[in-house]
């Protein structure tokens, strides 16, 4: 496998949209692509600097998540722990072993 120092624009853009849409790790797609991890990284972070200087691209802040809206879903889930039954322990289930015979 060759390292290259240097990648196409096409090439950064369709990593960043692997890593950000598909959840791949930077390493499975440094091996895929033949690269370092960290010509990844750097590839991702140029990408998304890029987009953020841009004017036209920009994703919402903080209170714009925490912002109400009118609908709401709520997931209920029952937690509460249940005892289980355990074997008794007896003597009698086991079968016993003699000490010289198990070295």
């Amino acid at each position: 496998m060759t390292f290259r120092k240097t990648i196409r624009l096409e090439y950064k853009l369709a990593i960043t949209l692997q890593y950000l849409r598909e959840y791949r790790t930077m390493c499975h797609i440094a091996y895929d692509w033949g690269v370092a991890l960290s010509t990844v990284s750097a590839s991702i972070a140029w990408v998304e600097d890029t987009l953020v200087k841009d004017g036209t691209f920009s994703l919402p802040g903080k209170k714009a998540l925490l912002k109400k809206t009118d609908a709401s879903e709520y997931v209920v889930v029952d937690v509460t722990e249940s005892p289980i039954q355990r074997p008794q322990k007896n003597s009698g289930a086991t079968i016993p072993a003699r000490r010289n015979g198990t070295r």
